[in-house]
């Protein structure tokens, strides 16, 4: 669907969950190998068993990716403490064997995405070092620690000293909102590039918008009722035969808690969309504040205060997780 609107030069898949008992969860592969956007696609993968992280590389490495990810930056609460994703952080001897397990195994493209510490920054220039000693090809960071989640302002300094330290690339990641603000964080940070995550489900045309931005091209302008079509075509490549319509758009909803966030400064679209639990409402609610007025813009970012993940990204509650997986209405 993203490719539809403007690819991103490469895609990282979900991650694989790896343990002494998991096998390559196949709506991931899928993701690999029904690939037809013509980019790039790496396999991330979260776990700390070396024998079965080196195992899943090597399988994964069968299906037509550019690269294996290692997960060293989860802030999910039932992620890390399972010693995996940001838990990691807490141990850079740990990290040491991970990497260097994965660096043997894997003979191509091996890459890394993190964050700065799990609850300080005391183990920050210890990771570069790894990184730089096990050859690592492209380091990703989100300019926060674990314990932060989302909540933070980004330290864009620390991504900064990163990209003097290591030998490899450098991805900026974190609150990457628009093409203007990708563009100021690479001049902050000097990295390579951008990863994008979340606001990408937000706003599609993000990446064909950062092109523009970096060229000095005028920005794709988008409308509510761009917004609209790409609702449509969304809903139509999430359908999975025989999912009751309840549990497609619960799906839906995972996704529009972010889309909602440009639509109206007030959240009134999340407000009613939260509470649809049909198809034909869910599209009513749509059609109301989308083609109310259908050439109205559509945000560039987040109007202020209209929050996605209220257990993510706001301090005062306590919760086990954030990822798309845990939120519903």
């Amino acid at each position: 669907v993203i490719s539809h609107y403007g690819a991103p030069d490469y895609f990282f898949t979900e991650f694989f969950r790896v343990h002494a008992q998991s096998h390559p969860e196949k709506h991931i592969l899928r993701s690999i190998d029904e690939n037809a956007t013509g980019r790039p696609i790496f396999a991330q993968l979260i776990g700390e068993d070396i024998t079965h992280l080196t195992r899943t590389a090597t399988e994964l490495l069968r299906h037509q990716v550019a690269g294996i990810d290692l997960n060293l930056g989860c802030p999910a609460p039932k992620v890390y403490k399972k010693n995996v994703g940001g838990g990691l952080l807490r141990e850079p001897a740990k990290i040491d064997e991970i990497l260097g397990a994965l660096r043997g195994a894997v003979p191509g493209l091996f890459t890394v995405k993190m964050r700065i510490g799990f609850d300080d920054t005391v183990n920050f220039d210890r990771i570069l070092e790894l990184v730089n000693a096990h050859r690592v090809d492209l380091l990703t960071i989100h300019g926060r620690t674990v314990k932060e989640m989302y909540r933070s302002e980004v330290h864009y300094d620390a991504i900064a000293r990163a990209v003097t330290r290591v030998r490899c690339p450098v991805l900026a990641n974190g609150n990457v909102l628009s093409a203007p603000r990708a563009a100021a964080i690479l001049g902050e940070t000097k990295a390579a590039g951008v990863m994008i995550g979340r606001h990408a489900i937000r706003n599609p045309w993000i990446f064909r918008q950062c092109r523009e931005q970096f060229e000095g091209r005028p920005l794709t302008h988008v409308t509510l009722a761009d917004v609209r079509e790409y609702i449509e075509r969304l809903y139509r490549a999430t359908t999975v035969p025989g999912l009751p319509d309840r549990l497609h758009v619960n799906k839906m909803k995972k996704y529009l808690n972010f889309v909602g966030q440009s639509v109206d400064p007030t959240g009134a679209f999340l407000h009613d969309m939260r509470r649809t639990e049909s198809e034909a409402a869910l599209f009513a609610v749509c059609d109301r504040h989308l083609l109310a007025e259908p050439a109205r813009e559509f945000a560039p970012e987040p109007y202020p205060g209209v929050i996605a993940r209220p257990n993510c990204e706001t301090p005062s509650v306590l919760t086990d997780g954030c990822s798309l997986e845990t939120i519903t209405a």
